[in-house]
């Protein structure tokens, strides 16, 4: 598969402009795909968004989903295949900061693309991005499966809990219609990998500690996390958009995308494994008053595995080697393009 399938499809990408949409826009516009954007301006500076010169490549679009009659007309003109909705508020901390944002993009503005999508007759299949942090929080060791409760404690995380019951209403509701697009979703594990640049996620931080010359500060170094290459959950994206574009109503459901057992480690052993390839330092952060976050997350991808024929190519410690050499490379003066471009090749001919 590998996204060669997508030649010629008509794709629209929400979030472009952000981390895992600049992987997916720049992996689909090099496939063939007619990939359109629909997103906020990029938050951060530098971001891969930027360095890719994906403005240049592709139907690059800005548009708060927020406002529901500017996301129409844009759904509408662009008359796309097939949707990958990627578009959020995706930090944890600032859903603290900001809970109604939060919820009024993670939620009405998942509600307005659908009601966008299902009124644009091309629409034939839609792939909802979630998070692995949907979940109501569970002491289980077994990892969360797609039928386990929904909740969060945090606002992020119950965002993306609300986030799936609307995209599970609209498609039990209108989605028998003749002609209705499949929706589908997605809860992907911690995904790291370069062009992350992201204020108050754990890699970017770190880097950017190491370029400011100072130690970076960890705050939980203990919480277990299912880290996993970007590239991971793209794939399973792509495979399943294939299906549900094939008109398959099996695969109108949820999906878990994570990684193998042995990727299951805290936040410690990143740390250190990331230190001699970035060359940086870091201690523990004392301070007790931080947000409340999950120890302990887990994802089962037994679905996926079986139904999808995806499973996980890269190992814990490929994906730390490879994330740390993206940003040294690059650093050193390297291009976006050529680093995303090498990193797509070799997960091409890896055979997990």
């Amino acid at each position: 598969m590998m996204a060669s399938s997508y030649s010629g499809k008509r794709v629209l990408i929400t979030g472009h402009t952000g981390f895992k949409g600049s992987w997916l826009s720049h992996w689909l516009n090099a496939r063939g795909a007619q990939v359109s954007g629909l997103a906020l301006a990029p938050e951060t500076q530098p971001n891969l968004f930027n360095e890719l010169g994906l403005a240049q490549h592709i139907d690059h679009r800005l548009c708060d989903l927020r406002d529901r009659d500017a996301l129409a007309r844009h759904v509408a003109a662009i008359q796309p295949e097939i949707v990958f909705h990627l578009a959020a508020q995706a930090l944890v901390r600032r859903s603290y900061q900001n809970p109604v944002e939060t919820f009024a993009t993670n939620v009405m503005g998942t509600a307005h693309l659908l009601e966008s999508c299902f009124a644009t007759s091309s629409v034939r299949a839609i792939v909802v991005v979630t998070s692995d942090k949907c979940y109501a929080p569970s002491s289980s060791a077994w990892g969360y499966r797609e039928c386990d409760p929904l909740g969060g404690h945090d606002p992020y995380s119950a965002s993306k809990a609300c986030e799936e019951w609307v995209a599970t209403a609209w498609q039990k509701s209108f989605g028998g219609k003749a002609g209705a697009p499949l929706i589908a979703t997605t809860r992907a594990g911690n995904v790291i990998g370069g062009g992350d640049w992201a204020e108050d996620r754990l890699i970017p931080d770190l880097v950017r500690a190491r370029q400011a010359h100072q130690s970076a500060r960890i705050r939980n170094p203990n919480a277990v996390r299912p880290w996993q290459h970007v590239l991971e959950p793209l794939a399973g994206y792509l495979q399943l958009g294939e299906r549900l574009l094939a008109e398959d109503g099996k695969y109108a459901c949820a999906w878990n995308f994570g990684p193998e057992i042995g990727a299951m480690r805290p936040v410690a052993d990143l740390c250190a494994a990331l230190e001699p390839v970035l060359g940086l330092d870091w201690q523990i952060d004392a301070t007790t008053e931080h947000p409340h976050e999950a120890e302990f997350l887990r994802l089962d991808s037994s679905r996926a595995r079986l139904l999808l024929d995806w499973q996980p190519r890269w190992s814990f410690d490929e994906t730390m080697q490879l994330t740390g050499q993206w940003y040294a490379r690059h650093a050193a003066g390297e291009s976006a393009r050529d680093l995303c471009n090498e990193q797509l090749q070799k997960y091409r001919n890896s055979n997990g």
